[in-house]
Parts: C-alpha cells; structure tokens; sequence
C-alpha cells in the first residue's frame, strides 16, 4: 500500500479545543506534547514504558474510527463499563481517499468481554468455528489473526502479544505481512521486540517528554533484551545479589 492510499493518514490533537492540561487524559506528557502523528501506510507501532499513555492513545483513535472501546469491529455495541477516556472526542482522524474493506480493535485487557460476546451473538465461525471459551487463552487470541482478519481492512492492535508464546509472536508477525500484502493497515502498540521488528514500518516511542521516531535497535525492549540474553550470568548477579 502506497502512503497516499493509506486508510488513515495521520491523526491531529485539536489542542485549541482542550479545556486544561491538568487532568488526564491531557496531563500525560505524550498527549500533552502530541501535535500530528502522521501514520505508516503499512504498520504503525506505539511503543514506550508502561503509564506513558499507548493504551489511552490506541483506544482514542479507535473511537474516533467508530470501533467499540472494547473491541471487536465497528459492528460491536456491547459494553461491559465504560472506562475509556475522552481522548476520543478532541482526536481528528485524516482519512486516506480508499475506505478499508474489514477493520478490527483488538485490545489484549478486554478480550474475554470480547470473546464472550462473540459466543453470545453466535458468530465463533469466523473464528475457526471453534467456541473461543473452549481454547485456551493464547490459541483464542490467535484465531482471530488467522481467522477473522481478512485483508484491506485497518487493525488496531494492543499488545496483542498477551497470552502467546515466542513462536506464536513470530507466527503473528507473519500474519501481519501476509495482511499487509493485502493492502492491510496496521497500528500496534506492543513491548514485544519480536512483534515490533516489521521492517516496513515507523516506531514512535512515547515518553513522558513526548512522542519521538526511534528505529527497532534504539527501543528500550530491544537493548534489554538483547543484554539479557547476550550476559545473562551477569544480568542475573546484578538483579539477584
């Protein structure tokens, strides 16, 4: 997919609109500083420590889109409590001329509320027509990306690395090309280097500064990992002793 045939092109904060910054959602330092976010035509990742608000920005963009704030397609209603901000409501979306075909907001803190609504309304057979309750955790999250995403369609994926292995995660990251390749777009906000190593990509890193452009190998997951991995008899002596 081409960057002018984006399905969504960048998203816009309308500070002039914004009552204070004292409060949240607006007093996090990514939001506080966010002026436009101009998105990859392929996948877009959020990244950063936890509280640096990726989870609050992922769901306003989803709202804003019109997908439920629980997940699920636009098509979904259902609401188990109403904890999402109002982020949404000063969020601009610029829409890309083509319109996606599918689109999905999968979020990892509400998918059992999702999965059961799926088992609810009957519609488990576009998911491997296997009861999502019926699997474990980790092969329900997985169903969905294999079974449900179809292709030209926008994803909004947060941290769908819950519940899955590291050959799963690779196996995701597989799924994402072979959407990609089917004029797919994706936004994923993750703490897995595996999932965020997609090299068609941009990488915004959310900190309490703001919102800067970092490349795979400057990411804090990336680094840590690595030195874990690479002296680990010395990682576990400092972390132990």
């Amino acid at each position: 997919m081409r960057s002018n045939d984006s399905y969504l092109r960048w998203i816009e904060l309308e500070r002039q609109r914004i009552p204070s910054y004292g409060h949240y959602p607006f007093n996090l330092g990514a939001i506080r500083n966010l002026d436009q976010l101009k998105l990859h035509p392929k996948v877009t990742y959020i990244v950063g420590e936890n509280g640096m608000g990726k989870s609050t920005l992922m769901e306003a963009i989803a709202v804003a889109w019109g997908f439920n704030p629980e997940g699920g397609t636009k098509n979904f209603t259902f609401s188990t409590r109403a904890t999402h901000s109002n982020l949404y409501e000063y969020i601009r979306l610029a829409r890309g001329v083509k319109k996606p075909r599918d689109g999905f907001f999968f979020r990892a803190e509400s998918y059992y509320n999702l999965a059961s609504n799926i088992e609810d309304l009957g519609m488990h057979h576009s998911y491997g027509g296997k009861s999502l309750h019926e699997q474990s955790h980790g092969e329900s999250y997985f169903a969905a990306f294999i079974h449900r995403f179809s292709g030209r369609g926008l994803y909004i994926l947060d941290e769908p690395e819950a519940a899955l292995s590291p050959i799963r995660q690779m196996a995701m990251l597989t799924r994402i090309h072979e959407l990609v390749q089917q004029d797919s777009q994706f936004m994923i906000s993750t703490h897995s280097p595996i999932l965020m190593a997609y090299p068609d990509s941009i990488l915004y890193y959310l900190t309490t500064e703001g919102i800067e452009v970092r490349i795979f190998e400057e990411t804090d997951h990336y680094m840590v990992m690595k030195e874990f991995l690479n002296h680990k008899e010395k990682m576990l002596r400092e972390l132990l002793e």
